[in-house]
């Protein structure tokens, strides 16, 4: 709790010791397990190796890889530089917390920003997900590997760190059982990147099972991209930066993902299924509502109504959520346009574009809020989505 508010942070991040995988793969698929390595073909060994910085040469870090490939899409050694570079500047205040593979970190710097209970996220998971190909056996194998792991982790103190079960849309038929076993190990909500697999976006039938297990079951779903996905992803077919793929993936991914579960009928077929939109801001969010319904719905019902039998705006409203970014522009209009029932603040703790201080800074919007929103963003409405004291 801080200053009155109690806090939930909704969308937080380990950081995976690769060697999980080494562990719990099934021995048969252990040749798979992801490593580092350096990475960086046809560069000179001293680019690949080193770069400059105001004390001489800084080593560059090696990258992730698994089966010889960077998990890493189109990052280039200057953009692998400048993240690993990010990630030095941030090393003073995390080192006093402890290795972040450690789930007494995550505890520590909680206590410090006075964070109550704390919903983890994949990082080197979800970015092995976005590899293709990706044999769908193989995909399955190493998100349940990662869930194993992350019920270990969180267990270290299961009251406040709350894990988040990664779903493999590689092989829909095991979407289901992996659902099943999460559930077992105690999970109450699982995770999916918005990119279309093997030209199925999250609204294709091979999924349906899926979503009424989750509706069922009464498991939250998140979505939750990540840049540099071999997967198709927004940008990536005219843009090789990471300035512009990183800007581009998230809330354009979002975006889509929105519009397939309510193009494909997902929201009207599964009325009681809870869906967050995670890390890409709500700014997008009334743009692209006003735009389905006052633009296209308007114009196109017709085409859709078997399948969509209401506005788009309604379906969100009904069942959706989405974090917001405490420093994102507008917030006073957005979030009661969108209602202050439909918004949830996470701090994408430790990753490099989410710096120290998010609590500080949510914390400063009592003053452009009305009412009870920011009490509302900071618990209720996370608690509400995920199940908290259900």
């Amino acid at each position: 709790m801080r200053d009155g508010y109690r806090i939930l942070d909704a969308d937080r991040h380990v950081i995976e010791p690769l060697d999980l995988w080494k562990v719990h793969l099934e021995p048969e698929l252990r040749a798979h397990a992801p490593y580092l390595a350096y990475a960086g073909e046809g560069e000179p060994l001293a680019d690949r190796v080193a770069s400059p910085g105001p004390e001489g040469l800084i080593p560059l870090p090696p990258r992730p890889m698994m089966d010889g490939r960077p998990i890493h899409h189109r990052m280039s050694a200057r953009a692998w530089r400048a993240v690993a570079s990010a990630g030095r500047r941030r090393s003073a205040w995390l080192a006093r917390l402890g290795s972040l593979e450690l789930p007494q970190a995550h505890i520590a710097d909680m206590d410090r920003e006075g964070i109550d209970v704390a919903f983890l996220y994949p990082t080197v998971a979800l970015m092995l997900l976005g590899m293709a190909p990706l044999e769908p056996a193989l995909a399955g194998a190493l998100a349940r590997a990662y869930n194993t792991w992350l019920r270990g982790f969180c267990d270290h103190e299961p009251r406040r760190l709350r894990g988040v079960a990664l779903m493999s849309p590689h092989d829909p038929a095991q979407m289901v059982p992996e659902l099943a076993r999460a559930a077992a190990l105690g999970f109450r909500a699982v995770v999916l990147r918005p990119n279309p697999v093997a030209g199925r976006t999250l609204g294709d039938p091979a999924y349906e099972a899926f979503w009424a297990e989750c509706e069922r079951r009464s498991i939250a779903v998140a979505v939750h991209e990540g840049a540099h996905a071999s997967l198709p992803a927004a940008g990536a077919d005219r843009f090789h930066s990471r300035f512009a793929l990183h800007a581009c993936s998230h809330p354009m991914e979002q975006m889509m993902a929105l519009l397939a579960l309510i193009e494909g009928g997902v929201l009207e077929r599964h009325p009681g299924l809870r869906v967050a939109f995670l890390e890409a801001g709500c700014g997008w969010l009334p743009y692209w509502l006003w735009r389905l319904d006052e633009i296209e719905y308007r114009s196109l019902a017709e085409e859709v109504a078997p399948h969509v039998r209401r506005e788009p705006s309604a379906y969100f409203r009904r069942q959706c959520i989405v974090e917001i970014e405490p420093d994102e522009p507008h917030l006073e209009q957005a979030i009661p346009w969108l209602g202050e029932d439909h918004a949830i603040f996470g701090t994408d703790f430790p990753h490099i574009d989410h710096d120290a201080g998010m609590v500080e800074r949510a914390l400063a919007l009592r003053g452009r809020l009305p009412g009870e929103a920011l009490r509302k963003i900071l618990w209720d409405n996370a608690a509400r989505f995920y199940g908290v004291g259900e």
